[in-house]
């Protein structure tokens, strides 16, 4: 990174892993936003049949499964394969994943694409995060702004994969019968168009990442060069204190990260059955009159107003005030103020008399929404500044390794969170919501009471 670049603004690169990512979560999150419905609707309706409580812990422990791999992918990508290579094995796996879900619409199919997405994501998930610290010089303030761009290319594709793939599998490809009711989904459509987003960011990341990465990621970081003994001495040589210190703050973050997305990921599976079976999806459009939203369509909401706040979260994460901010202050109140937003849920319980079963009974649209606003603005404190501290805090050679360490926050978030989900089903949804609700506010205070600690052994990463 030359001075020029630096006083000029963002390279051109980050704009390209900004596209590669934006259509590989356009892939993930059009797959997701439908696989608890694919799981449990019935064959009859073009799903398999699968009871909530179960598909409820088979989401938790496939997500979760998700970001357990990106360790093994990061310390391979350090060691042996290098960032680049890694973004393409695990592209290209995930996309024969996703190929598996629409061919096999068995239990067979089930486990061989889930597989082969947990893989993929391994190799994909932690070298391309890494990628876009290493564009950047140490110390550059515009590192979070970067983030928070590059985050909002991972919710750009978040946005549009339900809109497009609820589209196909609720109206082009479902079967309806003469009153319009839908007989049938067409889920296995969903997961092929899944397959084709990945294919297309494949294609062009490949295409341009000489052009505008050049040599960045090429080179296993961990791998010693006996020809190059100046490398050979870095790679050997242990850590120091200060790094020990920082490596150490990773891991502090990684633990409350953990109850920070164990809240945020209900929105996949409890709050995604809670919305199917008792929010009033029905919507008066002016040229076709009544209509019933996808499930799957509501899983666009968090991304929509990613897209919307994150540039202005990179604004303000750039001036005076926000640089005074300092990363535990920041996603301490990411935690606390996810803990508000399910207070709104609080309020769907309320407006249906409680936890009744009746499905007749529905909460107003606006609870979910307002959930979800709220959960946004807690996630753009915590998770893209967490991705970007992980970068400064890493000793080089270690940096994919931690960045999957960070990642696997997701694995045991999600695998609890999915015992959260099944959960719901027994005590229901309004003391499970509370509980979630006090216990990630009081980890955020307790977070932002660690301030002075934690900023003194980040030994002047902010």
């Amino acid at each position: 990174m030359t001075e020029t670049q630096v006083k000029k603004g963002h390279p051109k690169g980050l704009y390209l892993l900004f596209l590669t990512e934006m259509w590989e979560r356009f892939s993930y999150y059009g797959m997701r936003g439908i696989l608890m419905l694919y799981l449990t609707k019935s064959y009859l309706e073009g799903g398999l049949g699968i009871d909530a409580e179960t598909a409820s812990l088979i989401y938790g422990y496939f997500t979760g499964f998700v970001y357990f791999t990106p360790l093994i992918g990061g310390w391979l990508a350090d060691r042996y394969l290098g960032q680049r290579h890694s973004i393409t094995i695990g592209g290209i796996i995930m996309m024969f994943g996703q190929l598996a879900l629409f061919s096999l619409n068995t239990h067979i199919g089930l486990c061989v694409g889930l597989f082969l997405l947990i893989i993929g994501n391994g190799f994909f998930k932690p070298n391309i995060s890494t990628l876009v610290g290493g564009l950047y010089s140490d110390g550059d303030p515009k590192r979070d702004s970067a983030f928070s761009i590059f985050y909002m290319g991972i919710n750009l594709g978040a946005l549009i994969a339900p809109i497009i793939i609820g589209i196909l599998t609720d109206d082009i490809f479902s079967t309806k019968d003469a009153a319009g009711k839908i007989i049938s989904y067409g889920y296995k459509y969903g997961f092929l168009a899944a397959a084709a987003g990945m294919f297309l960011g494949q294609i062009s990341y490949n295409m341009l990442a000489k052009k505008y990465l050049g040599d960045l990621g090429l080179k296993p970081q961990g791998k010693i060069d006996k020809n190059d003994m100046k490398n050979e001495t870095n790679t050997n040589a242990p850590l120091t204190k200060n790094e020990k210190q920082r490596v150490t703050v990773i891991f502090i973050y990684f633990f409350f990260a953990i109850f920070f997305f164990a809240g945020f990921e209900q929105a996949g599976s409890s709050l995604t059955l809670y919305t199917d079976k008792f929010i009033d999806r029905n919507v008066n459009l002016p040229s076709i009159g009544g209509y019933v939203i996808p499930t799957s369509l509501f899983q666009s909401i968090n991304p929509f107003f990613i897209v919307l706040l994150a540039p202005i979260f990179a604004y303000f994460w750039n001036t005076k005030l926000g640089q005074k901010l300092t990363t535990p202050l920041k996603m301490g109140l990411g935690m606390v103020i996810l803990g508000v937003g399910f207070f709104f849920m609080l309020g769907a319980v309320a407006e249906r008399g409680g936890d009744i079963s009746d499905v007749t009974i529905k909460a107003s649209i606006w609870w979910v929404i307002l959930t979800y606003l709220v959960h946004t603005i807690g996630e753009l404190c915590l998770s893209p500044v967490g991705l970007s501290v992980v970068t400064k805090l890493a000793p080089p050679k270690l940096a994919s390794l931690l960045m999957g360490v960070w990642l696997m926050a997701s694995f045991f978030a999600n695998i609890l969170g999915g015992y959260l989900a099944f959960i719901i089903q027994t005590l229901g949804a309004g003391k499970i919501f509370l509980y979630i609700s006090i216990f990630v506010i009081i980890c955020g205070i307790l977070m932002i009471a660690l301030n002075k600690v934690l900023v003194r052994m980040m030994q002047g990463v902010r």
